[in-house]
C-alpha cells in the first residue's frame, strides 16, 4: 500500500528544491507524477519556485474548495495515464484539512504515493490546519533542517514588514508580496525579536 509522507521545515530549508529534484528523479526513470500547489500561494503563479532559482510548472493549482482526489483522477484522464507513481505537493500547509484527507485517500485507496512538503507553523508559532492534519495522518514525517542567523538550527518563521519584525496579523501573507519577507530563526532568536517588538 502506498504511503503519505510529510517533509516539513522552516523557510529556507529546501522544501521546494527537494520537491523539484524528486520530480526530476521520478520522470527520469519514466515514471508519471503529478504536482500540486495551493492557489493561495501566488508566488511564481503556476510555478513551483525554489529559493535557489529552480522552478517547475505545477500540474494542479488547488483552490480551497477543490476535491484533490477528483482533480488527480481528472489529471490522469486528461494525460491518458493508466498509472501515477507519485503526487508531490508544495506548500501543503495551505491546503484545507479535507484536502489532506483527500491526499490520504489517494495513497490508501488509489495506491499512489504522496509526498507533501510544507511549513509546520506560522509566524506566530501556531500550526497551520493543513500541517496539523498531515501530522495526524502521515505514515512518515521528516524534518528538513535549516540554519538560524546565530548558527543554531532554525525552527520558526519570523515575519518582517520592511525591516521590522511583526507578530500580529493574518496567518497567511505570501513571501515577497506587500513588503513581507521571512527569516528562519531558532527559538532563542525568535523570542529575542518578539521581546524587542513588545518592549
Amino acid at each position: 500500500m502506498a504511503k503519505i509522507s510529510f517533509k516539513y521545515g522552516a523557510m529556507n530549508s529546501g522544501k521546494s528544491d527537494t520537491l523539484i529534484k524528486t520530480a526530476y528523479n521520478y520522470t527520469e526513470q519514466g515514471l508519471a507524477i503529478a504536482t500540486i500547489k495551493p492557489s493561495i500561494d501566488t508566488k511564481g503563479d503556476d510555478l513551483i519556485v525554489a529559493r535557489g532559482g529552480a522552478s517547475r510548472k505545477v500540474d494542479i493549482l488547488a483552490d480551497p474548495d477543490m476535491d484533490v482526489r477528483e482533480a488527480i483522477k481528472l489529471f490522469m484522464a486528461h494525460m491518458a495515464l493508466q498509472n501515477l507513481a507519485c503526487v508531490l505537493v508544495d506548500e501543503a500547509q495551505f491546503l484545507q484539512e479535507k484536502q489532506i484527507d483527500g491526499l490520504f485517500n489517494i495513497a490508501k485507496q488509489d495506491d499512489i504515493s504522496v509526498i507533501a512538503y510544507g511549513l509546520r507553523t506560522d509566524f506566530k508559532t501556531d500550526l497551520f490546519p493543513g500541517s496539523r492534519r498531515l501530522f495526524e495522518l502521515a505514515d512518515s514525517i521528516e524534518k528538513l533542517p535549516t540554519m538560524c542567523r546565530c548558527g543554531s538550527q532554525a525552527e520558526f518563521n519570523c515575519r518582517k514588514r520592511g525591516d521590522k519584525y511583526v507578530f500580529e496579523g493574518e496567518q497567511v501573507a505570501i513571501d515577497g508580496e506587500q513588503a513581507v519577507t521571512y527569516d528562519s530563526l531558532c527559538g532563542s532568536c525568535y523570542t529575542e525579536e518578539k521581546a524587542k517588538t513588545l518592549a
